[in-house]
């Protein structure tokens, strides 16, 4: 314990505690007669400085000082009890042994390394902030996605079946309705069970979600009926009034066609999308909300007009079924539909650009029968070189719109 705390003090650089265990028993004793003074030699010069500081140290503890020469070194009377006798140093050297000085040194060491650590520590703090730590996303559990496209299916059979009707078989409509209805629902209800109408399309769109695994779906459709309003139209005279009455009975009733939008609600249960009551007819948008106009580009007009032969050329090809043999190597470009002939290019416009692939615009007239119809199309044209280094463009790609 002494070692420990010996290594420590001298690692802090602390002095040595005072001992006064050799006082209280000197104090004890009778003084002794004074001896005879006593002419002591001088302190060896290494010393000196030691026997001054030893003399200054008993002036302070207030023991008798005898004045003598500083070469002589100071000392006490006689018979100052607890003082060294004169020359003689009031501590007594000792060196340290080796295992001492290696733990003095390594103490330091280790004090110095936390030191040192603690202010490298610091100033990596100060130049590098650390980053706060991620939060964790939280998860939610929201559930499955609702079946939109189940309930459109539904739906759309729904619609084709409630606007199909025929007096002739009210009973057909009937089962048609129970297959998309909860079990037990009256589906007689809603039609007085005359007249006649068939649906030619039923096209599903829009699913609105709402609360409770239901929604509503949009369905548009074409229906095919009688036309209310139209009259039957009257024959010119004839003479034989029979043939006329057998005529006009003969004669099939005028039909029409008609869009209309129904609105379905829907409900999921038990694992499947069911009707929930009635529906709704609505109407149908007669246009559509107002969109600005696509951008055009700047066209280069000296290169369309290089190019208008080209295209010319494909468009007769396309329309024949043959457009593999004008198109670039490697395109792949199916051919139209029989039936269709072009009726010439109206416009051929390429927009301005570089490089060995361009865009342009071509406006084409088709005859279909005895109907003529316009048709816009974005073409890419490719520079293509032979094998003897002539070189042409052909086209490489087509599609049909205003599309970039």
């Amino acid at each position: 314990m002494s070692t420990f705390k010996t290594v420590m003090r001298r690692i802090l650089n602390l002095p040595e505690p005072k001992s006064d265990k050799n006082a209280a028993p000197a104090q004890q004793q009778p003084a002794a007669p004074a001896p005879a003074p006593v002419q002591t030699p001088p302190a060896p010069a290494g010393l000196q400085q030691w026997a001054d500081a030893a003399a200054r140290l008993q002036a302070q503890d207030g023991g008798p000082v005898r004045a003598t020469d500083a070469s002589a070194g100071q000392q006490p009377l006689p018979g100052s009890p607890g003082k060294p006798s004169a020359g003689q140093l009031p501590w007594q050297i000792e060196d340290e042994n080796s295992g001492t000085k290696f733990a003095v040194k390594v103490g330091r060491g280790v004090l110095w390394g936390v030191v040192a650590l603690a202010a490298i520590t610091g100033i990596r703090s100060w130049i590098w902030t650390p980053e706060p730590p991620k939060p964790v996303p939280t998860k939610v559990d929201s559930g499955p996605n609702y079946p939109i496209q189940e309930a459109q299916a539904v739906a759309a059979r729904f619609a084709r079946a409630y606007l199909t009707w025929d007096d002739a078989d009210p009973q057909a409509r009937a089962d048609a309705l129970s297959r998309d209805m909860p079990k037990g629902t009256d589906t007689t209800t809603g039609w007085n069970s005359k007249g006649r109408q068939e649906v030619v399309v039923a096209q599903p769109g829009s699913v609105s979600v709402l609360a409770d695994k239901r929604a509503r779906v949009r369905v548009d459709v074409l229906v095919k009926g009688p036309a209310s309003a139209a009259q039957p139209k009257q024959d010119d005279k004839q003479d034989d009034k029979k043939t006329d009455d057998k005529k006009k009975d003969d004669k099939p009733k005028p039909s029409t066609t008609k869009w209309m939008g129904l609105e379905v609600p829907v409900v999921q249960a038990s694992g499947r999308i069911v009707v929930t009551g009635q529906p709704g007819i609505v109407g149908v948008p007669a246009s559509g909300p107002s969109v600005a106009d696509p951008e055009t580009k700047p066209a280069d007009m000296a290169f369309s007009q290089r190019t208008r032969d080209v295209i010319e050329e494909f468009f007769k090809k396309y329309a024949t079924g043959e457009p593999d043999a004008v198109a670039a190597p490697g395109a792949y470009i199916p051919a139209l539909p029989a039936g269709m002939t072009p009726g010439g290019v109206r416009n051929w416009s390429v927009d301005e650009g570089s490089g060995t692939e361009r865009v342009g615009t071509a406006v084409i007239n088709w005859q279909l029968g005895d109907a003529e119809l316009e048709q816009t199309y974005r073409v890419k044209v490719a520079r293509v070189t032979s094998a003897q280094g002539a070189e042409r463009w052909q086209v490489s790609e087509v599609h049909g719109g205003l599309t970039p």
